[in-house]
């Protein structure tokens, strides 16, 4: 005799509900250490440390190397990369590459989100970034991640805090202000 109806239809619920929550292929067993911060499957709770999931492999690949060799520093992922191999970072950036993002709980002001998509506009920001800031190659998919980790990155570039872009963010975001980088963001994460 097998399980009621209602059993069989919460069993199935559950299983097609972790099936969706599953992540694409086991990970590489030195991205599980990335977990801590950037979350399961690269999906980041914390304001300020990057969603990795759903980013262009390309993107996360070059910004692995770039800590690893000092074209871009921060204390905890420096140290966390120094001994990865070229094959660990590829494979790893594939991985979290093809990881599913999530939505994050943000709600964008819509008067500042409607000044950052015109400031986005008169910037040509989906030149590099695409339409839906989606990424391609070497650029990143921004369309997603927090508003503070936006905010500090065009500041890091405006001040030159971060320079690992071969000059394009950085010149663009030091024609910005502080308010367009605040609308810019709202605007970003609110996509």
């Amino acid at each position: 005799m097998g399980l009621p109806k209602v059993a069989c239809s919460a069993v199935w619920l559950v299983a097609l509900a972790s099936a969706s929550l599953a992540q694409k292929g086991d990970p590489p067993p030195k991205a599980q250490t990335c977990f801590a911060c950037h979350g399961p499957n690269g999906n980041s709770t914390q304001p300020l440390v990057p969603v990795l999931a759903g980013q262009t492999s390309r993107y996360l690949y070059l910004q692995l190397r770039d800590y690893q060799e000092g074209r871009r520093s921060n204390e905890q992922m420096t140290p966390m990369v120094a001994g990865l191999s070229r094959d660990d970072m590829r494979e790893m950036a594939d991985w979290f590459s093809q990881q599913k993002p999530t939505p994050r709980p943000f709600k964008a002001d819509p008067e500042k989100a409607r000044l950052g998509k015109l400031k986005a506009d008169e910037t040509l920001c989906t030149m590099c970034h695409l339409g839906a800031f989606a990424g391609q190659n070497e650029i990143p998919r921004v369309a997603g991640q927090s508003y503070e980790y936006i905010v500090k990155q065009l500041i890091d570039f405006k001040t030159r805090s971060r320079i690992n872009d071969a000059g394009n963010m950085t010149s663009v975001s030091s024609t910005l202000s502080v308010a367009d980088i605040e609308n810019l963001a709202h605007y970003i994460a609110g996509l």
